[in-house]
């Protein structure tokens, strides 16, 4: 309800001049002549096209994301009169992290050239591992993506959580092998090994952060180490096609043999 009006109200005389015409409507923005066309790179979709200029409103079927790194974009297209491409932003948003391979930022390393070995050994795409999942690896471990994918899930879900906070937690682990042209277990007449396709990696000792070891020689049957080290091997049965131990054979007294090989009956561990 309206405020009720005091006796003797005068309004106030407003000397200020009031402009008001109330056909006068906003223009909405005028369309790009249809003889212009728009710059559009040759490798972009017509549906997901970046428009650069001439003045006048440019409309794509597809919006994109804007990048988190727009300030730097814009200024490379003020400065350079390259084409800002979606297939160039989305290298520069997601792009694996400085030092990690294999498309995972959990794997640091560095990818090198195809190891060309004797016969058939050798890798294809090989990449030079220094840690997996915050550990690290005595020795960098030459071998394949799917076996550095293996080794951080192993890792992550296997190695860590059997030592829980023993010693502070894992620290690193000692690598005694990766690739290596030879047998198995290198026996004159044997059937080639994993190592020499880089799909095999060695692990004798896990080392914790208060500076002891989980060995496999002195551990696997020690009554505090040993069961811990018995869960991690049984943990590498999935993520790996092969799991050896102490209990597989002479050779695997003293080290863990792990290697992506599939088999049609599922991994082999013992």
């Amino acid at each position: 309800m309206a405020r009720p009006v005091p006796q003797g109200y005068v309004p106030r005389q407003t000397t200020d001049p009031v402009f008001y015409n109330a056909r006068i409507r906003p223009v909405p923005r005028p369309y790009a002549p249809r003889t212009t066309q728009p710059m559009i790179a040759p490798d972009l979709r017509p549906d997901a096209a970046v428009f650069i200029g001439p003045p006048g409103l440019a409309r794509s079927l597809r919006p994109l994301p804007r990048p988190r790194n727009m300030r730097r974009i814009i200024a490379q297209a003020n400065t350079a009169p390259e084409m800002v491409t979606p297939a160039r932003v989305g290298r520069e948003v997601r792009g694996p992290r400085r030092g990690s391979v294999c498309g995972d930022r959990a794997i640091r390393g560095q990818a090198i050239a195809p190891v060309r070995g004797r016969g058939a050994c050798g890798i294809r795409n090989p990449v030079r591992v220094t840690a997996v999942d915050g550990v690290a690896l005595t020795t960098p471990a030459t071998i394949d993506c799917t076996t550095a994918k293996a080794l951080k899930r192993w890792v992550h879900s296997g190695a860590k959580p059997a030592v829980g906070r023993m010693g502070g937690g894992i620290k690193s682990l000692r690598i005694v092998a990766s690739y290596a042209c030879r047998t198995r277990n290198s026996q004159s007449g044997a059937k080639i090994s994993e190592h020499a396709y880089g799909h095999a990696v060695d692990i004798a000792a896990i080392n914790l952060k208060n500076g002891t070891s989980l060995t496999v020689l002195k551990g696997w049957r020690d009554r505090r180490q040993g069961p811990v080290l018995k869960r991690m091997h049984r943990a590498a049965c999935g993520p790996f096609g092969t799991v050896l131990g102490p209990n597989a054979n002479r050779y695997h007294q003293d080290h863990f043999h792990f290697d992506t090989a599939r088999y049609r009956s599922g991994s082999y561990c013992r």
